[in-house]
């Protein structure tokens, strides 16, 4: 299955947190795709979790370089600006989310999000959106079915 992550996911594969082992399992069998601006979107997370004392300076480096060299397809997000800022414009929400499901919704694939407040947003409020967007756990239980 083709899919697109964004940095919630990527995230938890140098981060244990909720969700870690469903993330990691996307690594085999799944083609992943995500917007450029995910390694930018990383390493903010991870220069927070930093500042937070929740890892050192040290750990968010390797971490970084485990999420740069996955094996992730980065594509260019210059022309997913326009849907996205439509995306974002319509949903009322922030334009960085709308970037990886604008991509996921030019290619006709599937978004995969650990974000509960940006995937009930996008259900809720447009029904063509919903098509392509699931949640970690949905992709992970191996259903691709909303539920």
């Amino acid at each position: 299955m083709r899919i697109v992550i964004d940095a919630s996911i990527a995230v938890k594969w140098v981060v244990t947190e909720d969700g870690t082992d469903e993330a990691v399992s996307l690594l085999s069998g799944h083609h992943l795709s995500a917007p450029d601006l995910l390694i930018a979107e990383c390493a903010n997370i991870l220069w927070k979790k930093v500042r937070l004392t929740e890892m050192s300076a040290d750990e968010a480096m390797v971490a970084m370089r485990i999420i740069q060299r996955a094996n992730l397809e980065l594509c260019p997000m210059r022309s997913l600006m326009e849907p996205a800022a439509k995306l974002a414009i319509d949903l009322d929400h922030p334009a960085y989310d709308c970037v990886y499901l604008a991509l996921a919704m030019s290619q006709g694939w599937q978004f995969v999000t650990s974000d509960a407040r940006f995937l009930e947003k996008v259900r809720q409020s447009s029904p063509a959106a919903a098509q392509s967007i699931l949640s970690l756990k949905e992709v992970a239980g191996g259903s691709g079915e909303r539920h």
